[in-house]
């Protein structure tokens, strides 16, 4: 069944190939936003407050009776910083990029729909890093329930048990990459569901984007950069990503006041992801701003646990669902739907 499920998992068409996603200008700016307004934190510590809750977003079992720590989820040297969301682009100097009319189009074409909303816009940014985790699905939202007031191992899990789809937001985003590193870098997907072929997007990728659905699609970054650098020593659920204060153009890892690693520019991938929340027709609008028909936490727990139930699984009603440990790992486990098992290869520099 839960495989059945996984199928379920394909966007609304193929992601779509373009070529200088931002002007020059715009890049430049966007890196300077990132410069002056950092160090920024890692992926998981800016989304998530215990490893139980990173399982719940990715496919894996915690097997009974262990207590998870951060070591034993592995620390990816990947950081992220927000730009804008909703209608708040938080950088003037960006407002261009945000509120961006190229895009709109892109994606309302994309999805045949007729309106189109920015929803968010966030950045990622890494030295050479190991592949990008197991392939996993964006966070999606739904009437009512959104990253402002939901966390988002519960979103994850909502979409992964495809008993929410009456109220899931149509989305549509343009991720572009700026890498000029020689090993890796691009970008995986499975447009075709995690049983099909993966879909390789290869540097370079300079100002290269696709327009897709990344909720409904299985997805993950190449791993880059020299090997022996992948994985810094010493990270921690604190470190941070910033300027380098001795190089105008160079970055540097940071925990506890120590450096980790150097990272030069042209070893720094830059991906900037661009999301808007899109409507097929007016009537769509109106029911998701005049709120006839919404759903909230307390509505979206009770139905996991009653599809628990119908399914046989035993378990102690908490009284604290959205921060129990053991009824989030539960969760993780009940709804690992998977997902595609023909990754390919990492580029290394072994052939150098």
């Amino acid at each position: 069944m839960l495989r059945e499920l996984a199928e379920n998992f394909r966007p609304v068409a193929p992601p779509r190939l373009i070529e200088e996603a931002y002007s020059e200008d715009q890049h430049r700016r966007l890196l300077q936003v990132v410069r002056d307004k950092g160090p920024w934190p890692l992926i998981l510590a800016e989304n998530f407050s215990s490893p139980e809750e990173v399982i719940a977003t990715t496919s894996g079992e915690v097997p009974e009776g262990v207590e998870l720590t951060w070591d034993m989820i592995g620390l990816n040297p990947v950081f992220r910083g927000y730009l804008a969301r909703g209608g708040v682009c938080f950088y003037p100097e960006l407002e261009d990029c945000y509120y961006n009319s190229r895009f709109l189009e892109l994606v309302r074409e994309y999805a045949d729909c007729q309106y189109a909303e920015p929803e968010t816009y966030l950045f990622n940014i890494q030295g050479p890093s190991p592949i990008g985790g197991p392939p996993h699905l964006d966070g999606t939202v739904f009437r009512g329930m959104t990253m402002e007031n939901t966390p988002l191992w519960l979103l994850l899990t909502m979409a992964k048990s495809c008993l929410f789809r009456k109220w899931q937001a149509r989305k549509g985003q343009v991720i572009a990459w700026y890498y000029q590193g020689k090993i890796g870098g691009g970008f995986n997907c499975w447009p075709d569901g995690p049983s099909g072929e993966p879909m390789q997007i290869n540097a370079p990728m300079w100002g290269r984007a696709v327009v897709v659905e990344n909720e409904m699609m299985f997805h993950h970054g190449q791993a880059c950069g020299p090997v022996a650098s992948r994985q810094p020593r010493g990270l921690d659920i604190s470190s941070t990503f910033g300027a380098d204060p001795a190089d105008s153009a160079g970055w540097q890892i940071e925990t506890f006041g120590e450096v980790n690693q150097k990272v030069p520019a042209e070893e720094m991938r830059f991906l900037v992801h661009w999301g808007a929340r899109l409507f097929k027709n007016m009537d769509e609008v109106r029911v998701a701003y005049d709120h006839t028909d919404d759903i909230n936490a307390e509505m979206a727990l009770n139905m996991l646990m009653d599809d628990m139930r119908k399914r046989g699984i035993q378990f102690e009603e908490p009284s604290d669902p959205m921060q129990d440990r053991k009824f989030i790992a539960l969760l993780s486990q009940v709804y690992d739907i998977g997902g595609p098992t023909n990754i390919p290869a990492d580029a290394t520099d072994e052939a150098a």
